[in-house]
């Protein structure tokens, strides 16, 4: 149940920020932030998720500190960046992100499988690259420009990546038999 609500309030994030705006100062919105890295804490035993947790506690202890809301702000570039690093060490150190997931449904993934999942797992280092530019980029910009981007476009660029994956994936798939 902690896991689903935590999924719930880390897609609603950006929107919640903006909507407190009108009602809260940045350094109580701050305490949603710290709410989220001590569950996301006390939930892992991954060490990338505990060190994204203690990115997220020192981004909501900057904002409760200096009552700002930039750094809350910045939370969405901390997130890409962390599955960014992730995927970048499962390259680096086999098997890659995307193979561990393909090996749960097929065990016996074939070679051409392996080399198709580590290239997906590139593409999906170069969107978190992406989307970390463009969360900082409206992190500057205006709170409804980060607020829709972050909220609404980046999902639906999330969808559309699985989307067009999963087209492609039945396509090569195809060709292999």
């Amino acid at each position: 149940m902690r896991t689903l609500v935590l999924g719930i309030i880390t897609l609603a994030y950006p929107v919640l920020i903006y909507l407190g705006l009108g009602h809260f100062e940045p350094k109580w919105l701050a305490l949603l932030l710290v709410a989220m890295a001590l569950t996301r804490a006390l939930l892992t035993k991954e060490k990338i998720w505990l060190i994204a947790a203690a990115g997220a506690a020192l981004l909501a202890m900057v904002s409760f500190t200096s009552n700002q809301l930039l750094p809350l702000k910045l939370y969405p570039v901390l997130v890409n960046g962390v599955l960014c690093a992730a995927f970048a060490l499962s390259l680096a150190y086999p098997p890659s992100a995307i193979e561990r997931l393909a090996r749960l449904s097929e065990p016996d993934l074939p070679e051409s499988g392996v080399r198709y999942t580590r290239r997906v797992t590139q593409v999906w280092c170069g969107f978190f690259i992406f989307n970390g530019c463009a969360a900082l980029i409206t992190a500057f910009w205006s709170d409804a420009a980060w607020a829709l981007y972050n909220g609404l476009i980046a999902y639906i660029l999330i969808g559309a990546l699985f989307l067009g994956e999963w087209i492609i994936r039945r396509r090569v798939r195809a060709a292999y038999g």
